[in-house]
């Protein structure tokens, strides 16, 4: 699978070791930044990974910040982005099922490497059950 990954200093350490791990396991896996744990703003990296799964270069999106709120505020400014924080793995399968997110925000001051690659598990693997929940999403637009 084509994924795109990025993060801020928050999520830097997190982000690398899933990086590695998902290379691993076969994925194609393009780092969208940040690159060290020095200060950032999210945005700056979240705007160019949201925009290339927006426009279909990427399957599948992962951001990492502190709280995974800013990231996820930000990516869902792109009208073909349906970004979901998950904390959890039953989160990751909820976001994928009934939202058919395409981007999941982890917290990362707030999961373990364990429950991280858990949830990316999970949000790599459900597939969208559509019918009445294509019918809600349909209707998130303006």
């Amino acid at each position: 699978m084509r994924l795109a990954i990025g993060s801020d200093h928050a999520g830097f350490d997190l982000k690398q070791q899933l990086v590695q791990w998902l290379q691993d396991a076969g994925h194609e896996v393009q780092d969208f930044g940040t690159h060290s744990d020095a200060s950032v703003d999210y945005p700056d990296y979240v705007h160019p990974l949201a925009l290339a799964v927006e426009r279909g270069q990427y399957e599948l999106g992962i951001l990492l910040c502190g709280s995974a709120n800013g990231v996820c505020i930000t990516a869902n400014k792109h009208q073909g982005v349906r970004a979901g924080l998950a904390w959890t793995p039953e989160v990751a399968t909820l976001i994928r099922q009934h939202n058919n997110a395409n981007i999941v925000c982890v917290p990362a001051r707030f999961v373990s490497e364990e429950t991280a690659r858990a949830i990316l598990t999970e949000f790599l693997t459900t597939a969208f059950e559509g019918g009445r929940h294509q019918t809600r999403i349909d209707k998130i637009s303006c």
